[in-house]
């Protein structure tokens, strides 16, 4: 079945390849008339893309007389690059030999490590998933979203191209949406389809979507009116929904999903009596082929190695999932009103993505191993304020995934009941579920906020109450007993289990006379489990620095 399958991808890869050379000409994609070199750029390697960011930086930098924080300390980095790699926090043993470690070369032995570690590819999911298809209360959807989550797997662990990623969404069968009954009875299988699902398999919605997430274009500003600043107009908001025209919604219930009818291109301006046919947004109209599908003509056109916007827009988000912000900010949002902190910058890494077969791992690789990313979120000198200079690294919040990950390594908490079942999705009931559930992802990381209800959670919620518990916290039990008489030590292991670092020495003298005093209850053991309460509600337990 594996072995079908891969052969229909590659038979897919060829079509859209001899598409794409009846489809498109020499022109930029997304600006009429601009010509667009047909020479590659040679690949630079991670390390040299490393270097080149920070010289585009640090010339910045200079040139507004703003001085740079200095490099973060082992523990610092080390955390960071487990919560934005892994999605979760290193455990107290692993910070310990990363600390005992002093081979100059460990940071980027780390990353190394951490990109082939199953972690990658959860934190993957979790991210790709959360922007591909946003929270809501569609039923429907949400028995999808195994099936999508099964193919980001699968795409994570082979670290496909995010350019065949992007076309495997746009040419999805929507026939998959409608499973049989066998099929419902067995594990999800691995498909995109749920893309269509959350947005409603609505020809405007996919166009917006798709616009934005994989062109940086805010298109929707269009959808009803021509904007007098913007560059798009409403005509062409139509003309680009019209390569999903033949997108249809079909029959009702969990079960239900949608249809393709081939042979629609075209879509009436609502409010008018306007039919426009499905065109790019430079205005070009697809040299079709007998039997192609309009959304393969756009998924060739979105993703050309000549379409700069799709790079661009690419690694942006990935600029932004790392330092907090984009080089364009919002990251939805390259336009022309909207210009880049560093215009060279944004295009040399969409340059090397591109020259790197659109690899992923290849430009985490080199954001990483770059000192802007490695640099202290500390503020060292007032000149450092502007985030958008990358002079220090931005203090961001941790997604839901991430906090109860995070949660789970600190305290060792296991989930009791029956294991959760693939089929149920976001429909289970489980403590993790009912977590996220509470805790919705937003936007900007850098402008983190926490609710009443979130907050309450966090300090007496059930899972706090277990996981700060001497009877039922395996963290806090085992390092209660195994340093019954050394606190200096038990404090220790749970600020490197808590905070990936050791406690500094005013923090650590007021503490041991705390634990030794035995708090209010006069119990050591209880005040112990207090400050481990207190390590898990810190603002730099559920923040990444």
């Amino acid at each position: 079945m594996r072995c079908h399958r891969l052969w229909l991808a590659g038979a897919s890869v060829l079509c859209l390849a001899g598409i794409a050379r009846l489809a498109l000409a020499d022109a930029d994609p997304c600006t009429p008339g601009k010509q667009v070199p047909a020479v590659a750029e040679p690949a630079m390697s991670a390390r040299a893309l490393s270097a080149r960011i920070d010289a585009l930086i640090n010339t910045r930098l200079a040139a507004e007389k703003v001085k740079p924080a200095p490099s973060a300390d082992d523990a610092e980095f080390f955390r960071r690059i487990y919560l934005d790699v892994v999605g979760r926090t290193p455990d107290c043993s692993e910070v310990e030999d990363f600390l005992d470690n002093h081979d100059p070369e460990k940071r980027q032995g780390t990353v190394e490590r951490l990109l082939g570690e199953p972690g990658y590819v959860k934190h993957s999911i979790n991210v790709w998933r959360s922007l591909l298809l946003p929270q809501n209360n569609n039923q429907q959807l949400q028995f999808l979203v195994p099936n999508f989550e099964r193919w980001l797997r699968e795409k994570f662990q082979d670290n496909a191209a995010y350019d065949d990623m992007v076309r495997e969404i746009l040419i999805s069968p929507l026939s998959s949406m409608q499973p049989t009954r066998r099929q419902m009875a067995e594990p999800p299988r691995e498909s995109p389809v749920a893309f269509y699902q959350a947005n409603e398999l609505k020809p405007e919605n996919l166009a917006g979507s798709t616009s934005r997430l994989f062109l940086g274009i805010k298109l929707e500003c269009a959808q009803c009116h021509n904007h007098p600043h913007a560059q798009w107009t409403r005509n062409q908001f139509w003309e680009f929904a019209s390569f999903f025209a033949g997108v249809e919604p079909r029959g009702a219930g969990p079960a239900a999903g949608g249809r393709e009818v081939p042979e629609r291109r075209s879509l009436k301006i609502p409010g008018t009596e306007k039919i426009v046919l499905a065109r790019f947004l430079d205005g070009k109209e697809p040299q079709w082929l007998p039997g192609m599908q309009p959304r393969a003509a756009l998924a060739v056109w979105i993703t050309a190695s000549n379409n700069d916007y799709f790079a661009r827009a690419a690694v942006n988000r990935i600029w932004a999932q790392f330092f907090g912000i984009g080089l364009v900010e919002p990251v939805d949002d390259l336009s022309d009103q909207n210009p880049p902190s560093h215009p060279e910058l944004l295009d040399l890494l969409a340059r090397q993505f591109a020259a790197n077969h659109h690899d992923i791992k290849y430009l985490i690789r080199a954001l990483a191993g770059s000192q802007a990313y490695q640099r202290t979120s500390a503020l060292t000198d007032p000149s450092q304020n502007d985030p958008r200079l990358f002079a220090r690294m931005s203090v961001k919040g941790l997604s839901p995934e991430q906090l109860f990950d995070a949660l789970v390594q600190a305290t060792g908490f296991q989930e009791s009941g029956p294991a959760p079942d693939p089929r149920l999705g976001q429909f289970e009931t489980n403590t993790r579920a009912r977590f996220l559930a509470r805790f919705g992802n937003q936007e900007k990381r850098t402008e983190y906020h926490t609710s009443i209800l979130q907050a309450l959670a966090l300090m007496n919620g059930d899972l706090i109450r277990d996981v700060t518990s001497l009877e039922r916290s395996r963290t806090l039990a085992a390092v209660a007993d195994m340093y019954s008489g050394n606190s200096a030590n038990a404090l220790q292991t749970l600020y490197l289990q808590t905070l990936g670092r050791k406690p500094q020495a005013e923090e650590r003298d007021r503490l041991i006379r705390y634990i030794d005093s035995g708090g209010p209850k006069n119990d050591r053991k209880a005040a112990l489990a207090d400050v481990f309460w207190a390590l898990l509600n810190s603002a730099e337990f559920f923040l990444n620095h």
